[in-house]
């Protein structure tokens, strides 16, 4: 008989057992999302509490797990479900709780059943529904899964939503003209001439590991805040989470700052994986023409191809991507619902819903700037 368990916090849980299944991914690992947790951006007063599922062996030792989150609102998950709990409320229900299994704030696709057996994902899904089913909860959500893990939640009955982002992919380029040749004409100028005026007078440092300092970080506080002030009313990350990362997994993090004299005016945070540069948070203290586009993506590109990596993942959103190189990638997300009625509306919405993204990736696809082949 399989057990599973449900605990309140991941970084109770034994780091190493955790990282052993977890497959390399920078944000289901044990440093993220205990940092997550130890620093306030997630737990008490947030809306975000951990309630990861475990299976054991005989011997206690982990051998699955699940990084779940009960939910009492639908910020910082970019899969946006608001219309569904408004439909819920009206129909007289409870849309929050739920419970969310992602890694917080995180609009990268990576595993979200950690597994030593893929024979263990049925029964830490069966889990996660019994969890909710005990508690009343409405609803179990899996956010960015990775393509790989996408027929475990669909075996298991899971509703499955499509949205789209934009990713560079790296083709064996040896350097950015290398990539930049790929290109029509017209792009590759207007790239260059970006590039060219963002870096006017700028100078642009990369920064790994023991390189980031407390000063690094307060200055990239500062940028932060800016830009969550803007998007999302008030940043998701307190000021400790970004010096725990330094100190739990600075060799995955590239922190990318502009300087004008010694004055850093902007940043980029980006994550280092086994095979992607995964693009996070940025922000300035200058409006300067192309800035963004140079620190988020150019940068990125430039690091990826010196450090050996097969694509860059910018976040969620963002058209004006795909004419700086990056090709429209359908991400996966899986949901569970509890009501049969609502679960049954849902899942009309969703047959609506994926037949406009596949339209919408094909109109993007005939619109890349890449050369046109015959």
């Amino acid at each position: 008989m399989i057990e599973a368990r449900v605990g309140d916090s991941i970084g109770a849980l034994p780091a190493a057992e955790w990282d052993a299944l977890a497959g390399g991914n920078p944000f289901v690992s044990h440093a993220f999302l205990s940092a997550m947790e130890d620093s306030g951006s997630v737990g008490p007063g947030t809306g975000w509490s951990p309630a990861p599922i475990t299976i054991a062996d005989a011997a206690g030792r982990l051998i699955a797990a699940m990084p779940a989150y009960l939910k009492s609102h639908s910020q910082g998950e970019y899969v946006f479900d608001q219309s569904w709990a408004d439909a819920w409320h009206r129909a007289g229900g409870s849309y929050y709780p739920k419970l969310q299994i992602a890694a917080p704030f995180t609009p990268a696709s990576g595993p979200r059943l950690l597994l030593a057996d893929p024979a263990l994902a049925m029964p830490l899904l069966r889990a996660a529904e019994q969890l909710c089913e005990a508690n009343g909860i409405s609803s179990a959500h899996a956010t960015f899964i990775a393509p790989g893990q996408v027929p475990l939640f669909e075996a298991a009955g899971w509703m499955l939503r499509s949205d789209i982002q934009f990713h560079w992919e790296n083709r064996g380029y040896a350097s950015f003209d290398d990539f930049l040749a790929q290109l029509s004409s017209r792009k590759r100028k207007d790239i260059r001439k970006e590039r060219a005026a963002a870096q006017d007078g700028v100078e642009i440092r990369h920064l790994r590991g023991a390189e980031i300092t407390e000063a690094h970080w307060d200055a990239f506080w500062t940028f932060y805040q800016d830009t969550g002030s803007r998007k999302w009313g008030q940043p998701y990350l307190t000021r400790a989470a970004f010096s725990l990362l330094g100190e739990r997994m600075g060799d995955s993090i590239l922190l990318m700052l502009a300087y004008i004299g010694e004055l850093p005016v902007a940043g980029a945070l980006n994550f280092i994986g086994p095979d992607a540069l995964y693009g996070r948070y940025w922000g300035a203290v200058l409006d300067k023409p192309f800035l963004h586009f140079e620190l988020c993506y150019y940068q990125a590109i430039d690091a990826a191809i010196a450090l050996g990596l097969g694509r860059v993942e910018a976040g969620a959103q963002g058209g004006h991507k795909l004419a700086r190189g990056y090709e429209p990638v359908e991400t996966q997300s899986a949901h569970w619902i509890a009501h049969p009625g609502f679960r049954e509306a849902i899942s009309d919405f969703l047959e609506r819903e994926r037949a406009g993204v596949a339209a919408d990736r094909n109109y993007l696809e005939n619109r890349t700037p890449f050369k046109k082949t015959v």
